[in-house]
C-alpha cells in the first residue's frame, strides 16, 4: 500500500487525464470527432499527423451526442479519418494589443501583410467571453423613445430591452423598427 502512495504522490492531474478522440468525418474544413466526453466549446485541441513538423490545431464548436464538431485552423489537407485528436485544456484566445492595429494577421495571430513579426502582445482576450448570468446583469432603466408618440405613450420600453414586434404582412412592422433606430440619433 505504501508503494502506491509514493507512486501516486509525485504525480499531477494532467498524468491521469489525457482524453484523445479519433476524426470520424472530414469536410469542408470541419472534422467530426468522436471520444471526447468532457471537451467543452472554445477550447483548442490538437490533431496528431504523421508529419511532426507541423502542428494542426482545431477548436471545438459544436457538442453533439456521440460526436464534436471542430474547425481546423490551420492545413485541413493532412486530416483523415482516423487522425487522433488530443485535448489541450486551453480555451481559445485572442491577443488584444495596440500592436495589433493595421496588421493583417492569419486566424493563429502570423503576420501576413510583410512588416515583421509582432512583439510584446501582452494582454488577451478570450473568443467567446462567459456571458453574466441573469441576476448579474445590469437592470433596465434608461427608456427608449421610438418617436411614434402612440407606442412611446402606450408601451414602456427600455433601452438593451428586448422587444418582439409582430402582426400580420404590411402593417407597418419594419417601418417602427426603422423609424426607432433612426430616432436614437437625436
Amino acid at each position: 500500500m505504501s508503494d502506491l502512495k509514493e507512486q501516486t504522490k509525485n504525480t499531477s492531474s494532467e498524468d491521469f487525464v489525457k482524453e484523445t478522440g479519433v476524426v470520424v468525418q472530414v469536410g469542408d474544413g470541419i472534422a467530426q470527432v468522436y471520444g471526447f466526453n468532457f471537451v467543452t466549446v472554445g477550447e483548442i485541441v490538437t490533431f496528431k499527423v504523421d508529419d511532426q513538423e507541423s502542428t494542426v490545431i482545431g477548436l471545438v464548436f459544436n457538442l453533439e451526442d456521440m460526436t464534436t464538431g471542430v474547425v481546423i485552423v490551420n492545413d485541413t489537407t493532412k486530416i483523415v479519418e482516423g487522425t487522433l485528436v488530443e485535448r489541450t485544456g486551453r480555451i481559445a484566445t485572442v491577443p488584444v494589443d495596440e500592436s495589433l492595429l493595421g496588421r493583417v494577421v492569419d486566424p493563429l495571430i502570423n503576420p501576413l501583410d510583410g512588416k515583421g513579426e509582432l512583439d510584446n502582445l501582452s494582454s488577451s482576450q478570450m473568443l467567446e467571453p462567459r456571458v453574466p448570468g441573469i441576476v448579474d446583469r445590469q437592470s433596465v432603466c434608461e427608456p427608449l423613445q421610438t418617436g411614434l408618440m402612440a407606442i412611446d405613450a402606450l408601451v414602456p420600453i427600455g433601452r438593451g430591452q428586448r422587444e418582439l414586434i409582430i402582426g400580420d404582412r404590411q402593417t407597418g412592422k419594419s417601418t417602427v423598427a426603422i423609424d426607432a433606430i433612426i430616432n436614437q440619433k437625436n
